[in-house]
């Protein structure tokens, strides 16, 4: 088995689950997320694409039901040792199988809970899921159990995070010689990549953002390339990934030489993540974090040019985003705690002078101040 953590590890995070199970009085749990059955099982595939779903019963034993396709996988990544099949065909409803795997583990009439938000459970396999279901048993809506497990740290998950952080850093390192007066923005980028998939990295769950001049403004990616100008800016946004771990980055690097609107917009930056970073500590919320942004805009009268959130939770995620939950935004009461790897970005978009500004880091959080996982420091980058 190719697995990341020690069977012990596995172990652990079984029992927690098993404990929050029992203290919710579910008799099962159904988990259609890939980072749930990764986290918990090791199990590594974008097959969630398709209809699968993992079987967790009170008693701790566990079921996967899956394609073919993903057989051999979850045999060589996994703990798994109950793997079933449904067959490819036409008009198929695996959601059947999945019932009858139920009534086969003995779970009729049994309270279940059912992990729906995720991009592993589609609309229209959750429909065929409760078709299924509604007569089945008491059936709950299990979702954001496992994901909060996952919130919390492990040493061995710190450890992947802090390898993670590294491959942003040499991502950023690699990137850097090339953001240059006609810098190519494909180059950039595929030096990035190469960066972190040299350094034993993955593939980051979601695409980097890679944007110059007016496309410096935009914080998804999109198809398309251009040159960099004499006095540009190019907005990056990168993760690098290692064992799935997450620790991105964000920057705005400018070339030539700064306006004086980037200087304004880059002062007030760092001092919104600078006050982050004393609120990032326990006795603190999420919200807590998000208010101590928004104050420094407000003080820098940006309001207007921020977004409505200003950071998240990482660790292991699959496509199509790295982001996880919960965020930073206003009136989240999740609280700040140790051993959190947490993601802060500040961005500030000017549309009324095309002037883009964004700085961001992943942090660990601990029973103080937040530690910063990236070696790079805070300072304006002018090439």
């Amino acid at each position: 088995m190719a697995l990341h953590f020690e069977r012990s590890e596995y172990d652990a995070r079984r029992d927690r689950l098993l404990i929050e199970m029992a203290a919710k009085k579910l008799d099962a749990i159904l988990l259609f997320a890939q980072e749930s059955m990764y986290w918990l099982t090791g199990y590594d595939t974008f097959g969630y694409c398709f209809f699968q779903c993992l079987v967790v019963k009170l008693d701790g034993s566990m079921t996967l039901l899956t394609r073919s396709a993903d057989l051999r996988q979850a045999r060589h990544t996994s703990i798994l040792d109950n793997i079933l099949v449904w067959t490819d065909r036409d008009n198929v409803n695996p959601a059947i199988d999945l019932r009858n795997l139920l009534n086969d583990l003995g779970l009729l009439g049994a309270r279940i809970g059912v992990e729906y938000d995720t991009h592993g459970l589609t609309a229209y396999n959750g429909r065929r899921v409760d078709e299924q279901l509604q007569t089945f048993g008491q059936i709950a809506d299990a979702s954001g159990i496992v994901g909060r497990l996952r919130l919390f740290k492990s040493p061995a998950e710190i450890r992947k995070a802090e390898r993670a952080a590294a491959l942003s850093d040499e991502a950023l390192d690699a990137a850097l010689p090339l953001i240059v007066q006609g810098g190519d923005e494909g180059a950039i980028l595929a030096a990035m990549q190469g960066a972190v998939l040299a350094g034993g990295g993955d593939y980051p769950a979601n695409e980097f953002i890679v944007g110059s001049g007016p496309d410096a403004l935009l914080v998804r990616y999109k198809s398309g390339r251009r040159k960099l100008s004499k006095n540009d800016q190019l907005t990056l946004e990168w993760s690098g990934v290692f064992h799935r771990y997450h620790a991105p980055m964000m920057r705005t690097v400018l070339t030539g030489k700064a306006s004086k609107r980037h200087q304004e917009l880059f002062d007030a930056a760092r001092d919104a993540l600078v006050m982050v970073e004393k609120t990032m500590v326990p006795g603190k919320t999420f919200g807590d974090v998000f208010d101590a942004h928004a104050r420094v805009m407000e003080a820098h009268e940006l309001t207007r040019h921020r977004l409505n959130a200003c950071g998240y939770s990482v660790g292991a995620r699959f496509s199509p985003s790295w982001m996880d939950m919960p965020m930073f935004y206003q009136g989240n009461p999740e609280p700040i705690a140790p051993d959190m790897t947490l993601f802060a970005h500040m961005i500030i978009m000017d549309s009324e002078t095309e002037t883009a500004m964004t700085l961001g880091r992943t942090y660990l959080t601990t029973e103080s101040a937040p530690r910063p996982l990236s070696r790079h420091d805070l300072d304006l980058i002018v090439q």
